[in-house]
């Protein structure tokens, strides 16, 4: 549930518990089952009525609160999205001993799962833990055949008893996977996601995808949001990673990160979510920016450039519309732009990279096992940001030359050598 400038929730002090109590796991929860002057939010109407005034954080007792998790093996946690990151997070929550049920869209990564303890599609080299269990049922959504939990056959069967969802799927796929189970979710229960992008169809971000998928019709759940520099690939081998969880509630962001820390995994929270989510959609595209300058030899002196003012034009976007700038220089911010140009396991990076060698858009993509979300984003952006401006495409271009250079040369307008030399003829300008 949100709460933006003057438009706030008011709670009934009546309690509900959002989980099936267990002898050994107690959990105390304040429901907020009743909110008045609720309306659909959206980066565009918000900004509309409230222009650049900062969000306030209400500071009452708002939403879910846990009291303690004293046996983690009688918690259940659904993991929806069987790719790298999801298997990542599966381990990480499985590590701790929670119950973790993956949903994922193929039968061979159920079997290998179930099997032999890993996914024999991405990351296969590593083991998950026996707490992470997976087995089939099939729900068509745009060619993606997902298989739900252990020993069932429909998916309400697959959510009962769930405590927390995590979604870790392709920004492009996301809505109607969640229309499908958004159902079944339990009333209450927290959904955290891990997908970062724009989706193309509607120009909005994941909180505005979960707003109208997965908390809506009166079932205003909590929803967080979780990222920072993490590749799926030093999870797994469980080396040191510093991420950050972003919720309206700051205590169900402290709950959800205490539920996930560990020696090896280190998780800082903020409320701050519309600035966590543009710099997760934004850095992609500059992640792009930079593999192409890397793969025309242009320099480190290039692409450090061109990474900066990337981030101070990201910036600028999450400030205007109601952003944090110290999220921006933080871990989702910087960390994970820093990470997402430089290091040699990213997909986005990569795309770019092979692009500023001279292969096409085409080639890299049917070559590619995982889904680069810079791609989508960048072309989605184009449209997107003039009209959050409410300007032209031209004059957007003149403040954000590097975010709204690059779905030209993916779509091959333009040629990556000619996307820099049109950077380097930008006349001088204030650094801001």
């Amino acid at each position: 549930m949100l709460s933006f400038a003057e438009n706030t929730f008011s709670v009934k002090n009546n309690m509900k518990s959002f989980f099936k109590e267990d002898p050994s796991f107690v959990l105390n929860t304040n429901c907020l089952n009743f909110c008045e002057h609720q309306t659909k939010f959206s980066v565009r109407n918000w900004f509309e009525t409230h222009g650049k005034k900062g969000r306030k954080v209400p500071r009452g007792n708002v939403g879910t609160v846990f009291s303690r998790f004293e046996t983690p093996s009688n918690v259940k946690i659904t993991v929806i999205g069987g790719g790298s990151f999801g298997t990542a997070m599966s381990k990480v929550f499985g590590m701790k001993g929670y119950q973790v049920c993956l949903l994922v869209r193929d039968r061979n990564i159920v079997d290998g799962i179930n099997q032999e303890r890993r996914n024999p599609k991405y990351l296969r080299e590593f083991t998950l833990p026996h707490s992470v269990f997976v087995s089939p049922f099939f729900c068509n959504c745009s060619g993606f055949n997902f298989m739900y939990s252990k020993a069932t056959s429909n998916v309400e069967s697959a959510l009962e008893g769930t405590q927390l969802v995590v979604h870790a799927l392709p920004v492009q796929v996301s809505r109607e996977v969640l229309e499908r189970v958004a159902p079944f979710i339990p009333t209450g229960v927290p959904v955290l996601s891990t997908s970062k992008g724009l989706e193309v169809a509607s120009h909005k971000f994941m909180f505005e995808l979960l707003q109208e998928t997965v908390s809506n019709h009166g079932n205003r759940r909590p929803l967080a949001f979780l990222s920072g520099p993490s590749f799926a690939k030093e999870i797994m081998q469980e080396l040191p990673t510093a991420v950050v969880v972003a919720c309206e509630n700051l205590e169900i962001a402290g709950q959800i990160a205490a539920m996930l820390s560990s020696s090896i995994f280190k998780v800082f929270t903020t409320t701050d979510f519309i600035g966590v989510e543009v710099a997760g959609a934004l850095k992609n595209i500059i992640a792009i920016a930079a593999g192409m300058a890397e793969g025309m030899g242009l320099g480190m002196n290039a692409i450090a450039g061109l990474v900066t003012r990337g981030c101070s034009e990201m910036r600028r976007v999450a400030e205007f519309l109601g952003g944090s700038s110290v999220t921006l220089s933080g871990l989702s911010g910087v960390g994970d732009t820093f990470l997402t140009c430089f290091g040699p396991l990213s997909r986005n990076r990569t795309v770019g990279y092979r692009l500023g060698k001279g292969e096409s858009l085409n080639e890299i993509l049917t070559t590619s096992q995982e889904v680069a979300e810079g791609v989508a984003t960048a072309k989605a952006v184009v449209e997107w940001l003039p009209a959050v401006l409410n300007t032209t495409y031209t004059r957007a271009l003149v403040r954000f030359p590097i975010l709204l250079s690059v779905a030209p040369i993916l779509e091959g307008k333009l040629t990556p050598e000619e996307g820099m030399q049109q950077l380097m003829a930008m006349p001088p300008t204030v650094e801001d």
